[in-house]
């Protein structure tokens, strides 16, 4: 008799040349290069071309790549007229569930269209728009005029400007770009499988997107960085670090943005963000929330290292976010708008060698009950 394993932990279920994840040692390499690596010297432009061309891009590739992404920065005027409808209390990834899916009832290129190279084209077009959805969004209910976005700066550089109306410093611009590049892939993580299981479908890659944004919207999933940064606020100064952290320990309060399903080390994409999120933090008048996080790992170090509890890429990720001044329910749609690359890049792999995804479930009730008609029940 077949066993079935909860959360299909350690089941293979599908071949990736994208991402390598060692979580014993605590390795995530794209392509074969460490992401420590891209974090530093690579741009998330050039990272989505690595994922989904599984090689690093000349640089006439890569500006042909970056040229067909800010063409495609703009929305369509009716999803932006839909945008203008929402609840000006919408979460921000319902909105963004909703305007990706809405998405492909203005594209007039068959959006059904499965051809490898269409598909491709489709992701693109959905990964340059994300940003200003969001933007535009923020803006609306917040009864500010929506920015349009502009063709000469990078997608980094591009959503903060449609945010805030004003271009980004060079380091805010390069520390959002480097979340860009840690977030874009991670194996075949619960948003990816989803996009994977509908892509087998041969579906359309809108619903490819819809799915998955509903996967990462879970807090089991894409939330941990929020609840990073409602705990930096609940606890609320430096000096209230220890005592919040000694009653946290003693009555064993999960600590969000420790520990990992896969990394059993410390998670490789928060080296380098640690670094950026200190002068981050440092440059915007933000210190307090760097020293508190400094201060809490540390304290988690002492107490739970040994068990293979480190800081995952959600603790620094959330003072990074807030030091570019995002609000908190916009953390999540920012892990979303990095991964649309991620989930494009396996449904383009998924598409290539296709099977539908359909794994058998165990039947554990009971067998020969019979059926009582409606007046004996």
């Amino acid at each position: 008799m077949s066993t079935a394993t909860k959360g299909l932990e350690g089941v293979v279920a599908a071949e990736t040349e994208m991402s390598f994840i060692d979580g014993e040692k605590g390795v995530l390499e794209y392509v074969g290069i460490e992401i420590d690596a891209l974090a530093r010297h690579s741009t998330f432009e050039e990272t989505v071309y690595l994922l989904w061309n599984r090689r690093l891009p000349t640089r006439a590739e890569l500006d042909a790549f970056t040229k067909d992404l800010r063409a495609h920065y703009d929305l369509p005027a009716p999803i932006l007229t839909l945008i203008k409808t929402f609840p000006k209390d919408a979460q921000p990834m319902h909105v963004l569930r909703t305007a990706v899916s809405a998405l492909a009832l203005f594209d007039n290129d068959d959006p059904n269209s499965v051809e490898p190279d269409a598909y491709r084209a489709k992701g693109l077009a959905i990964m340059a728009r994300a940003p200003a959805i969001i933007a535009a969004f923020d803006r609306v209910r917040s009864g500010k005029d929506v920015i349009a976005p502009d063709k000469s700066l990078s997608f980094a550089s591009n959503f903060l400007y449609m945010l805030n109306n004003e271009k980004p410093t060079k380091t805010m611009e390069r520390a959002f770009d480097t979340c860009m590049i840690l977030h874009a892939d991670h194996g075949l993580n619960a948003s990816t499988f989803t996009g994977r299981v509908i892509a087998s479908t041969l579906s359309d890659i809108y619903s490819v997107m819809s799915g998955a944004i509903g996967a990462l919207r879970g807090p089991l999933h894409g939330g941990a960085n929020e609840g990073v940064m409602h705990t930096l606020n609940e606890i609320g100064s430096l000096d209230r670090v220890d005592a919040y952290m000694k009653d946290a320990l003693a009555n064993k309060k999960k600590i969000m943005g420790f520990g990992h399903r896969v990394y059993k080390a410390y998670d490789p994409r928060a080296t380098y963000l640690k670094t950026l999120a200190e002068q981050l933090a440092k440059d915007t008048g933000n210190e307090q929330f760097y020293k508190m996080s400094k201060k809490i790992e540390d304290i988690m170090h002492e107490a739970v290292a040994a068990k293979g509890i480190y800081p995952n890429v959600d603790f620094y990720s959330a003072t990074t976010y807030h030091c570019l001044g995002l609000k908190l329910d916009l953390f999540t749609p920012m892990f979303a708008l990095s991964r649309i690359s991620g989930w494009a890049g396996h449904c383009i792999e998924q598409l290539s060698a296709n099977r539908l995804i359909r794994p058998s479930a165990d039947y554990v009730g009971p067998h020969g009950v019979a059926y009582v008609p409606i007046e004996k029940r």
